[in-house]
């Protein structure tokens, strides 16, 4: 067991983070569409194809893009992402949380697991906060457009990567070490705490709850029955409201579960310690 512990605090993206889809920002406006057209045509044409919900929408994305004449590249990809709007309390939470985990020795780390698309999330005010993000991508030619999706994160999937986090493994090519029975977890699921926005979020909330981490569903200002079910339901931890704000109900909950594992943590470690002791006076005694 490490000395200092390591807490992990992972995020769905849109509705999460931001106020709505990453793609309705930019992305569907360049289109000359509405969130509402977008989206409608999606589903029309996934369930006429009997496609799966996020392979569907990622291979729409690039049909559309084409009859307008856009090149889906990554930069152009990464430019959809600049106008995000977050939160209040967003753009300075990650700093501020970290500070506080190093004043009670605690390391935060920061990981987006999400059904999004990677580059647009890249291109967002706060992509430099996170030590990973795991996200839909799409296979590019050698001429840098998408062709066809390489990754796809639907909701349940999203649980694998709550996997990959525990025990370190950041490669999503590798499948055989996320797979493999590990002695030590780089991260313990007690010390992860998930956030996320609805009910595509319950597998990984599911998992979290049941594996002694903490699920926290956010909701936006006037919309708090949209996740009171995952409450009563024991799905969740905690339901708060989207503001991250310094002081606000969300920082101080937040603040209050590091310092409850850093506690834990530091108990876990005393009583190993006796554990060793006791052992090594029984030793010295025969």
């Amino acid at each position: 067991m490490r000395k200092k512990p390591t807490i992990a605090l992972m995020y769905d993206f849109d509705k999460t983070l931001c106020d709505q889809d990453m793609q309705n920002y930019t992305f569907i406006p360049n289109l000359g569409m509405t969130p509402a057209e977008f989206w409608g045509r999606v589903e029309s044409y996934r369930k006429k194809n009997y496609m799966e919900g996020i392979l569907g929408y990622l291979y729409c994305s690039i049909k559309m893009c084409e009859e307008k004449g856009i090149d889906v590249t990554k930069e152009y990809l990464r430019s959809t992402g600049k106008d995000i709007r977050f939160y209040k309390g967003v753009l300075n939470w990650f700093e501020r949380i970290n500070l506080y985990g190093e004043s009670i020795g605690v390391n935060i780390e920061h990981y987006v697991i999400s059904s999004g698309i990677k580059e647009i999330i890249e291109g967002s005010e706060i992509s430099n906060r996170f030590k990973k993000i795991f996200a839909c991508q799409y296979l590019f030619d050698e001429d840098g457009k998408a062709v066809w999706p390489k990754i796809a994160i639907n909701y349940t999937q999203k649980t694998q990567y709550v996997f990959r986090i525990s025990k370190g493994v950041y490669d999503e090519t590798e499948n055989k070490k996320v797979n493999d029975k590990v002695r030590e977890r780089e991260i313990p699921y007690q010390n992860m705490i998930y956030f996320g926005d609805g009910i595509t979020d319950i597998p990984c909330m599911t998992l979290i709850k049941k594996q002694g981490g903490v699920s926290i569903a956010v909701y936006q200002k006037g919309e708090k029955n949209k996740v009171t079910d995952l409450l009563l339901d024991d799905r969740v931890n905690y339901i708060c409201s989207a503001d991250y704000q310094e002081g606000g109900d969300l920082d101080s909950l937040v603040k209050c579960i590091i310092q409850e594992k850093a506690l834990t943590h530091k108990l876990q470690l005393k009583q190993r310690e006796q554990r060793r002791r006791e052992s090594k006076n029984q030793t010295s005694g025969t």
